[in-house]
């Protein structure tokens, strides 16, 4: 099981966002035309992050994240996707806006930190001019002589030592968690209320993965931003995220405070999901369960839940896992809502076998 959540460092619900989540997100769908069909990357996910709070959005490759976060950046080719709903960025409504008002807002109000650090930098810049015209863009009445001078403070401000004569080099001199680092310094610099890291952690080792999760928690406490964090990695999750969405097959299947999600998970997927990690918890001799069988097509799911052919339980619901597609209901009255067909009092038995033996403290 992941380490559990720290309650010490993060802001309590509603303590920040008085005046509502900074990014609301409400029945997003995502379909790109292909010559095989449709692909419905995203169909009607729905979440919300105030700011200085961490939503965490996990799942398999394919399940929708990145294509979530890059909808909230408006940067779906329109000529490719088609994206409805409704995005509200503060006081803005993303979908629909004019590119060039969404190229202001990107950068400004709304940054991103990729995945692969050394292919969204470029390599034939120096690391701290990168980062100067980042800050440029969005401050045109700066000279570059200030710009620099903030290049070099966001650097030394993310941990890099001799961030002076670092901002001078390439990317490839840098190694992947220092990359990762000016990854963060360029998005921070113009100071956005909402960050998206996409798999910040994503090849690095452990020791510099957590060096890098407990910056990304220092940094926003101290510029109260709104974060929202892909990631298929559980143990990530657990340690900086206020609230999880589970994502599968394009759709929501679970969502809710990261605690009550982690410790009594409602979906079969999230069962399989903590199944699947190690646990400090557990029996040490006991093998890990991967999730059988594979993540469906997004050009053809299968009807009713799109789970039910990995699902071990999919029997017990009278057949409607395999015809009607179950809808995000509340698990009693915290905020945690789960899309399954299975009645609340056999889920219960179920998690109750499950989270013995996977080891998760409940």
């Amino acid at each position: 099981m992941p380490a559990e959540k720290p309650d010490d460092h993060r802001a309590a619900p509603g303590e920040h966002g008085a005046g509502g989540p900074y990014l609301r997100v409400t029945d997003l769908r995502v379909q790109f035309a292909t010559e095989d069909g449709v692909v419905r990357a995203v169909d009607g996910v729905s979440f919300a992050v105030e700011r200085g709070r961490t939503l965490g959005i996990v799942g398999e490759s394919g399940s929708g994240k990145s294509v979530t976060s890059l909808a909230v950046l408006g940067l779906h080719d329109p000529r490719r996707a088609t994206v409805t709903g409704e995005i509200r960025v503060g006081d803005h409504q993303l979908i629909g806006m004019p590119e060039e008002r969404a190229r202001r807002l990107r950068g400004r109000d709304v940054a991103m930190i990729f995945q692969d650090p050394l292919s969204a930098l470029h390599p034939f810049y120096p690391v701290g001019r990168q980062i100067a015209e980042a800050y440029r863009v969005h401050h045109p009445g700066a000279g570059r002589r200030a710009a620099w001078t903030r290049a070099v403070e966001m650097l030394d401000r993310v941990g890099i030592p001799q961030p002076g004569r670092r901002a001078e080099q390439y990317p490839h001199e840098f190694s992947g968690g220092m990359r990762q680092r000016a990854m963060i310094a360029m998005a921070l610099v113009n100071d956005p209320q909402l960050l998206i890291a996409d798999e910040p952690t994503t090849a690095l080792d452990v020791t510099v993965q957590a060096q890098i999760l407990d910056l990304l928690t220092d940094l926003q406490q101290e510029f109260g931003s709104a974060i929202v964090l892909i990631t298929h990695d559980l143990g990530v999750v657990s340690q900086v995220a206020d609230e999880v969405l589970v994502m599968y097959g394009g759709r929501a299947v679970e969502y809710g405070d990261v605690t009550e999600v982690l410790r009594s998970p409602a979906h079969p997927y999230t069962w399989g999901l903590l199944g699947s990690v190690p646990s400090l918890h557990g029996d040490a001799d006991a093998d890990l369960r991967p999730i059988a069988g594979n993540p469906p097509s997004l050009i053809d799911l299968p009807p009713g839940c799109a789970f039910h052919p990995r699902c071990r339980w999919a029997d017990r619901t009278d057949g409607r896992s395999r015809t009607q597609v179950p809808e995000l209901v509340p698990v009693g009255d915290t905020g945690h809502r789960v899309a399954c067909h299975l009645p609340a009092d056999e889920r219960a038995r179920i998690w109750a076998d499950e989270a013995e033996r996977v080891g998760v403290a409940r």
